[in-house]
């Protein structure tokens, strides 16, 4: 059984766990996903709810785009399932199908409906409505210190945006709660703060014209090369319409 370290554990590779570590990352938190690569949102024919695309995308392109950027960000992504997750010494020891076992300071839900993984946690309050959610409050904060829950897991609507914004909230609160100083996470034009005697707040960054304008060049390059064709994938279906 090998033993690793984290500073963040995301359990599920969906729009909420994705964006979740994206926040994490960002403010150098090390952070390690498990993906079992089955979101819902890859059953969806055409996501056409989702703000920025006013034809519609492709919900497998968007779910790999997030991909992507967690990728950029620092994240860790592992295609595989978490068995348990247990608290020894107030840290968390979250161990894989693998058997493998990593120990991490926070651990972030994410899953769909799937609360297993959880029954060794004492503290944790599990909901049962038919589907199985966790109890949390207005931040995703659960009954055990640490331990943290975005999405539907959380009772939330399973909109892909909606998911998106609880991960990011719940990352958020996250840092907050690690008593680090407020994460603006934003990217300013030259001298926005500076010009102004104002100290760069953490998690904000500067940038000139000419950097500006090479990021813009860049992410129009990678749209268009993701976008250039259809997805590769086929469409998935609900596991009830599998033969």
């Amino acid at each position: 059984m090998d033993e690793t370290t984290a500073d963040v554990v995301v359990i599920g590779g969906g729009m909420a766990g994705l964006t979740a570590s994206i926040f994490t990352a960002r403010h150098d938190l090390e952070t390690l996903v498990f993906d079992t690569g089955e979101s819902i949102l890859r059953r969806n024919a055409h996501l056409e709810n989702f703000p920025g695309f006013p034809a519609g995308v492709n919900a497998r392109h968007l779910l790999d785009l997030v991909g992507e950027q967690a990728d950029d960000a620092g994240v860790t992504r592992e295609p595989v399932a978490v068995t348990s997750v247990s608290v020894v010494d107030g840290t968390f020891a979250v161990e894989t199908a693998d058997d493998d076992v990593v120990l991490a300071s926070y651990v972030i839900a994410a899953t769909k409906n799937e609360v297993g993984y959880l029954e060794d946690v004492e503290g944790v309050g599990i909901i049962d409505r038919g589907d199985a959610f966790v109890d949390v409050d207005e931040r995703g904060r659960s009954g055990v210190d640490g331990l943290y829950v975005a999405g539907r897991l959380a009772e939330i609507p399973h909109q892909a945006v909606v998911s998106a914004g609880h991960g990011a909230m719940v990352a958020v609160t996250l840092l907050e709660d690690d008593d680090r100083p407020f994460y603006h996470d934003w990217v300013t034009p030259s001298g926005y703060f500076t010009d102004r005697g104002r100290d760069l707040p953490p998690g904000c960054e500067e940038i000139d014209p000419d950097e500006s304008r090479r990021r813009e060049e860049r992410s129009l390059e990678i749209m268009r090369e993701r976008f250039d064709e259809l997805h590769p994938d086929e469409q998935e279906t609900h596991p009830s319409l599998v033969e």
